[in-house]
Parts: C-alpha cells; structure tokens; sequence
C-alpha cells in the first residue's frame, strides 16, 4: 500500500480508536476493529474512494456492530458487574484525542450498554463525530429516516446525557481527594456526607479479584463497605494508597494495596456530592502502571 494511503489511515486512527473504544468498552477489542479495518483499507481500491475518513469511520463502525452483538451475549455470563475497561492518564498529561470527553466517561460508557449495537453506532456517530444523517445513513446502510430514529431512540434512553456528565471541575477534584482520605480513614461518616443519597456502586473483579458482585445502593452500604475494607487493612498492618490520575478524562483515583494496583476507581459527581462509584479491579483491564508512572 502506498505510504500516501497508509498516511491517511494513520492520520484517522485516533478517530477510529475513538467511535470502536466507545463502542466496544475495552482497549484490545478497539485496537482488534481499528487493526481489521486497516487491512479492509490496504485492499481497497482507493481511488473509488470520494472520502477516506467517511470510508474508514464507516467500515470501522460496521465491524463493531458486529462484534458489539457477540459481546453482548457474552457479558451475559459474565461474573458479577461488567465495567468498560477505563483509559487511565496522569492528571498532568494531555488528554488524548479522544473528542468530547463528556461522552467518555465510564459511567456514561456503562449507559451506552442500554443500547442496541446500531442504536448506539449511530448515536456516537452523530453526537461524537458529528456526521450529518446522510453520512450515518451511509456508514450504517440504513436510510436517513431510520438513522434518524436510531439516534432519537438513543436519546431517549439515556436521557440526555451531554449535560449530565460536566460537573464542575474544581468541585469534582475536591470530592474526589476528600474521598480518598475518608475512605483512606474508613471514616463512615465521612464517606456517608461525601455521597448521595441515592448513590450507586458497582464492581469489576471480573471473577478473578474478590469485590462486590451486585451493585451497592444507598451511602449507608457504600460506606459500610469502604469501612469494612479499612478496617481489614488495619487490622492485616497493610497500606492502603490512593494516587490522583485522569480515567478516561476525567478525575479519579488509583487504588493500591502494598504498593501493587488493586483497582481503578471512576467517580461520578454532580453539585456537591458523588453519585456513582464504579471500579475496575479485573485484572485484565488494569492499566500498566509503567505507561502512567
């Protein structure tokens, strides 16, 4: 292939990372569709090809429709929650090209889960990439009509989510330090004050690290459960270590227990208080500490 066209397809790779990421909720299976579509684009002939970008969003997006319908099967079997794998940053580096980092988060990628593959397909492809219904149409092979549906179904089922996911980021950084010295502490009253309500924890061990199984509701047993893991840490004279870092754009926490990562902790706030706690410990989606150290 031409160093031409494999330019080109390097130039959209961010973009493609980004529409199979948001897509398909892990790093190895966005690099697995972006990887596929690179070889489609090495045996294309290129010059039928009008628009490479529309080209390549619209193969990339194809392959991960159909490998989104395997996946949902199999996160059925799945051992306890199932949490996108996050993209973890130190909080200093440039963010990656990852646009509009609103829709990034991990409690917004859980969300995304309540979608049909194409649902979900034309909605990224409409509010993340911004194509114009004619351009979904073509990359989904559907009719302008039905895309249009598509993405008006989406919105409803998340509820208009662009404007739920930006708290305010000084607000946000203060929460999310205040709750690592409190959960640090095992301080429950604290931890109590620090949530909602109504807040939500769920867990990924991915049936290889003990945790939680089923969500946790209410701030009561949230902070119960912090308490209790404090309280185990004390009483076995290990260290408990929280390391400020960016999960997938915004603020959140490392977790580590003896100086070896444990888990990575997402948090969700709204005003003055947090209202989700999503963590990965799953192995196999915790990051490499060399690639953030």
């Amino acid at each position: 292939m031409p160093m031409t066209e494999t330019q080109t397809f390097l130039d959209l790779r961010p973009r493609l990372f980004a529409i199979s990421y948001r897509m398909l909720g892990t790093r190895q299976e966005a690099e697995d569709a972006v990887q596929e579509a690179y070889l489609k684009w090495s045996q294309a002939d290129h010059g039928s090809v009008q628009s490479p970008q529309a080209w390549l969003v619209s193969v990339t997006t194809r392959l991960c429709i159909d490998r989104l319908r395997t996946l949902k099967v199999e996160r059925q079997a799945y051992v306890g929650s199932w949490l996108p794998e996050p993209l973890v940053a130190e909080v200093a580096s440039p963010e990656a090209e990852l646009e509009k980092a609103q829709y990034l988060s991990v409690a917004f990628l859980l969300m995304l889960e309540k979608l049909s593959a194409e649902e979900r397909a034309a909605f990224l492809l409409r509010e993340v990439l911004d194509f114009d219904y004619e351009e979904i149409a073509g990359a989904l092979r559907r009719s302008e009509g039905a895309c249009r549906q598509l993405v008006y179904r989406a919105r409803q089922r998340l509820g208009e989510p662009g404007g739920r996911f930006k708290p305010s980021p000084d607000q946000h950084r203060a929460l999310v330090e205040q709750f690592a010295a409190a959960t640090a502490a095992g301080n429950m009253d604290r931890i109590v004050a620090l949530l909602s309500e109504d807040a939500r924890l769920m867990a990924d061990g991915g049936g290889k690290v003990r945790t939680v199984l089923t969500p946790l509701q209410g701030a009561p047993r949230i902070a119960r459960f912090f308490h209790v893991v404090a309280r185990q840490v004390a009483a076995h004279a290990a260290r408990l270590d929280y390391r400020l870092v960016r999960v997938n754009g915004e603020l959140g926490l490392l977790r580590s227990f003896n100086g070896t990562l444990h888990s990575v902790l997402a948090l969700e706030t709204e005003g003055e208080r947090i209202v989700s706690i999503n963590i990965v410990a799953s192995p196999a989606k915790l990051p490499e500490m060399d690639a953030i150290a």
